[in-house]
Order: C-alpha cells, then structure tokens, then sequence
C-alpha cells in the first residue's frame, strides 16, 4: 500500500474544499440571476452578497420553510385539506388566505413548547387593550398589548424570520416568525425592525421596537399565532396573567379558531368527540363524565378495560 504524505493530504483536501465551494458559488449565482461579489462570515453562518446589494445565508439557499417536518408531512398528506403554505420574504400571507379551516375533519396535536427549541417568552409584558374576536364589524386576528414607541419586543418562540419590512395592508412595520412547533407569529406596528429576512432566533430575542405604524390608533403591539395563515386565539395558548403556555399540548380543530375558545380537554371532530388524558383520569371516570360505558370507550378506541392510559392521548368518547 502506498502512502500519502501528511502534507500531500492536506492540500488536496483543500483544494477539494475550494472548488466544492466555487461550483456551490456558480450554482447559486445561476439560481438567482445575480452574481455574488462578496462572502461574509458571521457568527450566524456565512453570508453570500449579490450584485443588486441583497444577500442570503448560504444554508438557506435551498431551505423550502419546512420547520416541522412531522407535522408538514402530516398536513401535506391530507388531500382533502390542500394546504398550503410556502417560504416567502415578500409575501404576508403564503398562501394567499386560501387555507379554509372548515376543511379540517380531524384534530391535529402540536407540542407547543419542548426543552429543545419551544422555550417561550412574552412577546412583551403590557396589558392586554384588546382580544381575539369580533370587533367594529371585522375579526379582529390577534391579542393587543400596550407599550410606549420604543419598547423592546421579543420572539415568543424559536424560529426563523420569514417576513420583516413595511406591510402596506394594515400592518405598519411587521416581522413574521415561523416557528419549530409547527406555527406562525405575527408582530404587528412596529417602529423599528431588529431583525432581517431569514435569520434564526431564540425565544426572547429582541426582534422589533414597539411603535403605532400602519392602521394604528396608539402605541401598542398586535400580536398573532396563525397555523397555516389560519389565525387563532392566542390566548387559548398563553396565558397573559402567568406569562405561560397554558399546555405543551394544542389540540387543532375547528373549534380552536372560534372566538373565545380556550384550552380543553374536550375536542370535537366533526360529530366525533373526543377526550385529553390528564394525570388522575381513568377509564371510569372518562366514561361518567362522559354519560357512556367503559365498554363503549374501549369499542370505540379499540383498547381494554386494563390498558394504561398515556398523558395527553386522545381517547374518543362518542
């Protein structure tokens, strides 16, 4: 066997590094019309800078906006919902509003926060001026939290920044997050942006400066969590009082983009009913409350009467 030098080794391993990164150059120069004229390293990755004075980080050069793939692969699998949902820096609505929550059938569970990357923060720690619901012959989308131009707001969960600039259809200074659990955070009338398209945060990192841009009668912020550009209560999420997540676990269903829905243990799916596992519930005490059998619950679930009921299962109870 013959052997190579150390040295001999090195630079040709570093020569194959340089051209692998100059075809990743051409590659990406073609993709997006522009050529690079520039590469910057930076503690949140590499940075490629085009003719026309835009940039991308290099990894998101073919990032599709997928964050959770669980639950893409879950939605994306149900023909009968169609929806859809992009990675878009222009665009405020991906899928053009088009997503009808009527199409959801069943419940779809999300694991709101975990210890890997779901941590939450208040977005800002202001009093509550106005709720999710109808208001002035319109939904309104979201939760409003006073605070006075230039106070500090933060990302409520991990994420990427998918929007951050001026949006002319209400919203004034917005920045959009998606993030790892599987939703959307909208961060409306800002006064000044802290963050751009595409870069990653952390729960709690600052992202704005509290303002009264766009269709705004007063300094405040219009918080929204959207799942698939649906909007939903976020105080069926979040506790504003505890400044927590209520659950870990959401329940997705129709219900749960009603006005004034909040967290339960009871969900519907279409004329199916459906009931949370809690610590302490039993399968006779399911049924009690539930003015049915345990026999029925186990016809029902396909389970037994001895089956050990797991923490956050569904177990349907008509």
């Amino acid at each position: 066997m013959k052997l190579v030098p150390l040295k001999t080794q090195q630079t040709r391993l570093k020569t194959m590094r340089i051209l692998s990164f100059i075809f990743f150059l051409l590659f990406a120069m073609n993709s997006f019309g522009q050529k690079i004229i520039d590469t910057l390293v930076t503690p949140q990755g590499t940075m490629l800078i085009y003719s026309n004075r835009t940039w991308i980080f290099e990894e998101d050069i073919n990032f599709d906006g997928v964050m959770n793939q669980e639950l893409h692969n879950e939605v994306s699998g149900d023909s009968t919902l169609n929806y859809f949902q992009s990675w878009d820096n222009d665009i405020c609505y991906t899928s053009q509003l088009k997503n009808d929550v009527n199409k959801l059938k069943d419940t779809i569970w999300l694991c709101v926060q975990d210890s890997a990357n779901s941590e939450f923060v208040m977005p800002f720690d202001g009093r509550i001026t106005s709720r999710f619901g109808w208001r002035r012959g319109r939904n309104h989308n979201g939760t409003d939290i006073d605070l006075v131009t230039g106070d500090t707001v933060r990302a409520a969960w991990s994420g990427k920044i998918r929007y951050a600039k001026y949006n002319t259809s209400g919203f004034g200074n917005l920045v959009v997050i998606r993030h790892h659990n599987g939703l959307e955070t909208f961060y409306a009338h800002l006064d000044k942006h802290l963050v751009v398209p595409n870069q990653t945060v952390e729960a709690g990192d600052p992202i704005g400066l509290g303002g009264n841009t766009g269709h705004s009668s007063g300094s405040h912020l219009h918080f929204e969590v959207r799942f698939y550009d649906i909007p939903m209560n976020p105080e069926r999420i979040i506790d504003f009082k505890t400044k927590k997540v209520k659950d870990e676990n959401l329940l997705v269903h129709r219900g749960a983009f009603r006005a004034g829905s909040s967290s339960s243990n009871v969900t519907y799916s279409g004329t199916k009913k459906y009931h949370r596992v809690r610590s302490g519930d039993t399968l006779g005490g399911i049924a009690s409350r539930n003015k049915t059998s345990v026999s029925r619950l186990c016809q029902l679930n396909g389970i037994r009467a001895t089956t050990v009921l797991q923490i956050g299962r569904n177990i349907r109870v008509r």
